[in-house]
């Protein structure tokens, strides 16, 4: 008999296709009585698949006695608990490596976008307004200071970009790294240096909010902050404060701490970028994405290593 496996989420047509043929998928978003479908299937099933902005919520985990694997369709593994997946030997695999490039690539074009008010100057021909004179100036991009919380694979991704374009990049991560950039040993100081403050950290519980008011505030006025990592590292009641308050010059955001719910206090603001958690949106990084999340359940019940084992 095939493997039982809940899907979490909707997935790429492709790898919905694939599951479908080598496993039971149980399509739980899609029940309307979940409580229901446990009661029915829980006890059978052995695989969880997942995106890495839900996870797996603990009460369902406890819920699955049966669980061997959680396969997360993402890099972002906050919303697993790992130290109960030891516990209960369940193996944890998620999708890093091939996002990397497409993240580390909004970063720069959200940056560009909102320095160089894109979004706005689109808005302002289509309404007709370029006839009435022309867009306030924007802000230089090229030879500005970096600030990049967060030096891991994606945070180095977007360091080389950066210096494509003369920047003055400095850091600041766990511990001093051997790379060619100035280290800062706490937010606070990084981002005092900083014109752009980047947020490319991985999501913990030692990071939630961890961009607090002290932070924005060592910013200032005269600087921006571009989140594409997660929305629970940053505070963002401080945040929308400081943006309405002028003590922080801008924001790009492309995560928010509940998702798909964005705080309306940003919709209204000129000088804020949104969009909508889409850094590893392509179709080339979805279908990688889908390629590992495959290969890491085929190889779990295969009795093989898995490819990009966390657990």
């Amino acid at each position: 008999m095939k493997p039982q496996i809940i899907q979490y989420c909707p997935l790429m047509p492709g790898l919905e296709a694939a599951l479908a043929e080598r496993f039971t998928v149980h399509r739980f978003f899609e029940d309307k009585d979940p409580e229901g479908f446990l009661a029915r299937h829980a006890v059978a099933v052995r695989g969880f698949v997942t995106g890495g902005h839900l996870g797996l919520p603990p009460d369902l985990g406890a819920k699955l006695p049966a669980l061997e694997i959680v396969a997360i369709n993402g890099v972002g593994f906050d919303k697993v608990d790992l130290n109960e997946a030891k516990r209960r030997g369940i193996r944890v695999a998620n999708t890093p490596d091939v996002l990397t490039e497409d993240v580390a690539d909004l970063a720069i074009g959200l940056t560009i976008a909102l320095l160089r008010q894109i979004v706005k100057g689109d808005a302002y021909v289509r309404a007709g307004q370029w006839l009435g004179g022309d867009l306030a100036l924007g802000a230089k991009v090229s030879r500005r200071r970096f600030g990049i919380f967060g030096l891991g694979r994606i945070g180095r991704a977007i360091a080389r970009r950066l210096e494509g374009f003369d920047a003055q990049i400095a850091y600041s991560d766990r511990a001093r790294l051997d790379v060619p950039y100035e280290f800062e040993a706490t937010p606070q100081a990084l981002a005092a240096r900083s014109d752009v403050f980047v947020v490319a950290a991985a999501a913990s519980a030692e990071t939630r909010n961890v961009i607090d008011r002290s932070v924005i505030d060592a910013i200032g006025p005269g600087g921006v902050i571009v989140n594409v990592a997660r929305g629970s590292l940053v505070d963002e009641a401080a945040l929308l404060a400081a943006l309405k308050e002028g003590r922080i010059g801008g924001a790009a955001l492309d995560v928010f701490a509940d998702e798909p719910r964005v705080p309306d206090g940003f919709f209204g603001l000129p000088n804020v970028v949104l969009t909508p958690h889409m850094a590893s949106a392509t179709t080339e990084t979805r279908q990688a994405m889908a390629d590992l999340v495959l290969a890491n359940l085929v190889a779990h019940f295969s009795g093989e290593p898995l490819p990009t084992a966390l657990v």
